[in-house]
C-alpha cells in the first residue's frame, strides 16, 4: 500500500513539471489537481478509507484552489 501511494505521489509531482506555455489559471488547475489528488490519496491510505474517494476529492479541491490562485495571479479574478 505504501509503495502504491509513493508511486502515485511521485508521478503526480512529475506531471506538474510538464505544465509550460500555459496561463497561470490552467497551470494552477493542473498542478493543484495533481498535488491535491496525491495528498488525498495519501491521507485516505493512512486513514484506511476509500482511496478513490480521497484522490477524487483531493484532486477536485486542489484543482479549484490552483485555478483560483492562478486566476488571481493573472489578474483575471476579482
Amino acid at each position: 500500500m505504501r509503495k502504491a501511494v509513493t508511486i502515485v505521489a511521485v508521478l503526480a509531482l512529475l506531471g506538474t513539471t510538464a505544465c509550460t506555455n500555459q496561463d497561470n489559471t490552467t497551470q494552477g488547475a493542473l498542478s493543484g489537481g495533481a498535488i491535491g489528488g496525491a495528498i488525498g490519496l495519501a491521507a485516505t491510505a493512512v486513514a484506511g478509507t476509500s482511496l478513490a474517494t480521497g484522490a477524487i476529492v483531493g484532486g477536485a479541491v486542489g484543482a479549484a484552489a490552483g485555478a483560483y490562485m492562478g486566476c488571481k495571479k493573472d489578474g483575471k479574478c476579482s
